[in-house]
């Protein structure tokens, strides 16, 4: 790719941000990096849906849709315990008697691994290759900030234990000095209290931070904070290409700069740490 068509692929939406103060980067992991778990919003939406349509309230599968999938876009890079939360709340809304929000996730993640699992497989016995399951030029841009000498890390709504093994299987666990996920004890982890624990124990402003990430969660706590929220738009299907739901969605949260994958990064490593002025 040329520099003017790394250029290209750099939407920059605040071009208040100030720039070449980074010391910490956060990434959130799927979709951000990882794309074993792509196409998860195409199995929590119609189970959603599902479940509400058993309530028969005279909605429509097409009006329940499309709640539901801007519940789960609003939610995206939260805990999934929270968005079976709000399932419940949902069913309770409507009248009728929820389970246990635990009882969702299990159905969710049993519903999820059906998707999944081949893929994992896969790069468990080597048929298949990391780089073909991460976003295109991740391992360039990881390798560009560890040059850079940034500390890195991870915050995940996915439970940590797979946040870890799957990072493993991609080969980028090694680049990060802590890799967060859900816990049992959900009110005790989130991407905000990652967030603020990186900024108290390094005793840093929240301008020295860079998120990287694709859902609304990991954009609106890092704008909290005063830090930089590059939104990754990546149409995981197609590995290329900006997703419109998603850049839409990215610039609602508060994302500074949009990219639709990491094929930019040497231009978008000069533009943030101050070496270049512009992009386009």
């Amino acid at each position: 790719m040329t520099p003017a068509d790394q250029r290209s692929s750099i939407e920059i939406i605040n071009p208040e941000i100030k720039r070449g103060c980074i010391k910490h980067v956060l990434f959130d992991f799927d979709g951000t990096i990882s794309l074993i778990r792509e196409g998860w919003q195409q199995v929590m939406i119609p189970m959603l849906v599902r479940r509400l349509l058993e309530l028969k309230t005279g909605e429509t599968e097409q009006q329940l849709h499309a709640i539901v999938e801007d519940f789960v876009a609003e939610t995206t890079g939260k805990q999934t315990i929270y968005q079976m939360i709000g399932l419940a709340d949902m069913i309770r809304d409507r009248g009728g008697n929820p389970e246990d929000p635990l009882v969702y996730k299990k159905e969710y993640l049993d519903l999820l691994w059906d998707r999944i699992k081949d893929r994992i497989e896969a790069l468990e016995t080597g048929k298949v290759q990391p780089e073909q399951m991460v976003v295109r030029g991740s391992y360039r841009l990881l390798d560009l900030l560890k040059a850079r000498g940034v500390r890195m890390y991870v915050a995940s709504g996915t439970d940590e234990p797979f946040v870890k093994n799957e990072s493993a299987l991609v080969k980028v666990n090694h680049y990060f000095d802590g890799i967060y996920g859900a816990q049992d004890d959900y009110k005790k982890h989130s991407k905000k209290i990652v967030i603020e624990r990186l900024l108290r124990e390094n005793q840093v402003p929240g301008e020295s931070l860079l998120t990287f990430g694709d859902g609304y969660v990991e954009i609106e706590n890092t704008k909290e904070v005063g830090g930089i929220a590059v939104g990754l738009a990546t149409n995981e299907q197609t590995g290329e290409g900006i997703d419109e739901w998603k850049r839409e969605r990215l610039i609602k949260a508060g994302a500074d700069i949009i990219i639709p994958e990491f094929s930019c990064a040497e231009t978008l490593i000069d533009y943030l740490f101050g070496d270049i002025d512009r992009v386009d």
